[in-house]
C-alpha cells in the first residue's frame, strides 16, 4: 500500500519555455495556474544550467545532470564554416541515461513533443524537436528521420492544418492537440511536453510584452485541457504532473560579434563568404559566448596570449558587449563545455552572435537573429530564475523556500517514478514528496 501511494502509474513534464518565477505573480491570477498551484508544490527559486539554453537546459532536467556532464553544452554544433550550423537535436548526443532510457527498461510507454534532444531516440510517440538548416531539407522530411513515421503522419493527418511553420501560437496549438490526442489514445505512462510560445514572443517583443502576457493566457488553457484529457483517461490519484521552467529571458537591444575581432586579428581566415581555416572562434550561446581554440593549436602558448589579450582589451571596452570573462577551469566549474578556452558573459541588455562582418549592431538592425529578448546568461541573477511545480501521486503540497537547480529535478522525478538515473549530479528535493 505504501508504494502506491508514492509512485504514480503516470507521470506528465510540462514545460513551459521561457516561463520564469517572474512570471508567478500573473500566473497565480489565471483559473488553471492557480487551481494547480493551490494544490502543489512549489519551488519558486530555481536556477538554470549554465549557459542557460533550451537544450543543455532540458537535458538537465531529463538527466538530473549539468551540461558538462550529459554533454549537450550548446544549442547547436560548432561548425565555423556553416551559416547555419546544425541543432543538437538526437539522443545520441547525450552522454548519459535520461528518465525515457530508464522507463524503457521497465516497460513504461512513453511519450515526447517537442522535447529537446530527442530525435532518434527510440520513443513509440514522439515529435522531436528538429530544425531545418540545409536548403534540401524540409521540416517533414527532417522530422520523419528523426522520430516515428508513423505517429508523426497520423498527427499530421488530424492536426496538420493547425501548424504554419514553427510560427507560435499555431506551433503550440499543433502539439497540444497532438499531446491531447495521444494521452486519450495511448495514454502513456511518462509523457514530456515543451511548449514554446512564450519563449517565441519573448524573443520577437521582448519580456514583457503584452504578446507574452498572452501566451501565458494560452499556457493556462492549454494547462486546463491536458488535465481533463488525463482524468478523462486514468485515476488522477495515480497521476502525477509537473510544471516547470527551463530558463528565462532578458530583454537586448545591442549585438556584439567576438568573431569580427578574431578575423581583423588574422585568426579567422574568410573566403568566398564563408570561413575556411580558424585558429580561434567564438561560438555564441546568445547572454554568453564560448571561445575555442582550433584543436591543432589548442597547445600553442603564443595563440593563447594571444587570444587572451584580444579578449581581455574587449572586456574593457564600455562600448563592448562583454561582461565577464571565465577560463576554461571556470567555466567548467560552472557546468559548461569544458573543451572552451574562454567563456564571455555579456553585459546586461547585450547578446552575441557567430558573424564576423560587423564588430556590432543593434537588434534593431539585425536581420535575421534579432532578438529583443533573449537567454544564456548566467542562471544567478536576480529575476532570472524559473520554477518548478508538481501536483499529484506522491506529492506533498507547500513551498520550497530554498534554491534548487535543474538537475534536482531529474532525479527527483526519477525517484518519485521509481527510476534512477544512476550517477547524477542533482539533489532529491525530499520536501515535495510523501
Amino acid at each position: 500500500m505504501e508504494d502506491r501511494k508514492k509512485h504514480p502509474n503516470r507521470v506528465m513534464v510540462i514545460s513551459l519555455d521561457a516561463v520564469g518565477n517572474r512570471d508567478l505573480e500573473l500566473m497565480k491570477t489565471l483559473p488553471n495556474f492557480c487551481a494547480f498551484f493551490e494544490r502543489a508544490a512549489l519551488c519558486s527559486r530555481v536556477e538554470s544550467v549554465y549557459p542557460s539554453l533550451t537544450y543543455p537546459a532540458h537535458t538537465s532536467i531529463l538527466t538530473g545532470r549539468k551540461p558538462i556532464h550529459h554533454g549537450i553544452v550548446n544549442n547547436t554544433k560548432l561548425q565555423p564554416g556553416r551559416e547555419r550550423p546544425d541543432w543538437v537535436y538526437q539522443r545520441k548526443f547525450i552522454k548519459s541515461t535520461t528518465l525515457w532510457d530508464e522507463a524503457a527498461k521497465k516497460g513504461i510507454r512513453t511519450a515526447a513533443l517537442l522535447w529537446p534532444v530527442a530525435g532518434r531516440s527510440k520513443i513509440p510517440y514522439c515529435v522531436p524537436e528538429v530544425m531545418v538548416t540545409r536548403k534540401w531539407q524540409t521540416q517533414i522530411l527532417v522530422n520523419a528521420m528523426n522520430g516515428p513515421v508513423r505517429y508523426q503522419l497520423e498527427l499530421n493527418r488530424r492536426f496538420g492544418h493547425l501548424r504554419d511553420g514553427i510560427r507560435q501560437p499555431a506551433l503550440d496549438n499543433f502539439i497540444q492537440a497532438s499531446a491531447l490526442y495521444t494521452i486519450r489514445k495511448y495514454n502513456p505512462g511518462l509523457f514530456f511536453l515543451h511548449l514554446t510560445d512564450v519563449d517565441t514572443n519573448r524573443h520577437i517583443y521582448g519580456v514583457d510584452h503584452p504578446k507574452a502576457r498572452e501566451a501565458i493566457e494560452r499556457h493556462d488553457q492549454r494547462l486546463c485541457e491536458l488535465l481533463q484529457a488525463l482524468e478523462e483517461t486514468g485515476d488522477m490519484d495515480r497521476t502525477t504532473v509537473f510544471l516547470l521552467g527551463d530558463h528565462y529571458q532578458k530583454d537586448a537591444d545591442r549585438i556584439a560579434f567576438v568573431n569580427f575581432i578574431f578575423r581583423k586579428e588574422g585568426l579567422i581566415r574568410v573566403k568566398d563568404g564563408k570561413v575556411k581555416e580558424w585558429k580561434a572562434v567564438a561560438k555564441s550561446c546568445d547572454g554568453s559566448c564560448y571561445v575555442y581554440l582550433h584543436p591543432k593549436a589548442r597547445k600553442d602558448p603564443a595563440l593563447k596570449t594571444q587570444v587572451e589579450e584580444i579578449v581581455g582589451s574587449l572586456s574593457k571596452r564600455e562600448d563592448f558587449g562583454i561582461g565577464r570573462v571565465f577560463s576554461k577551469q571556470e567555466a567548467a566549474a560552472l557546468g559548461a563545455d569544458p573543451d572552451c578556452f574562454l567563456m564571455l558573459e555579456a553585459k546586461d541588455g547585450w547578446y552575441f552572435l557567430d558573424d564576423w562582418k560587423q564588430e556590432q549592431r543593434p537588434v534593431e538592425e539585425e536581420k535575421t537573429h534579432k532578438m529583443r529578448g533573449t537567454h544564456g546568461y548566467l542562471p544567478d541573477a536576480d529575476g532570472y530564475g524559473t520554477f518548478f511545480a508538481a501536483a499529484g501521486c506522491g506529492i506533498c503540497p507547500g513551498t520550497v523556500e530554498r534554491n534548487i537547480h535543474l538537475w534536482d529535478e531529474g532525479v527527483t522525478i526519477a525517484k518519485l517514478a521509481g527510476l534512477s538515473l544512476g550517477k547524477a549530479d542533482g539533489r532529491i528535493i525530499r520536501e515535495i514528496l510523501l
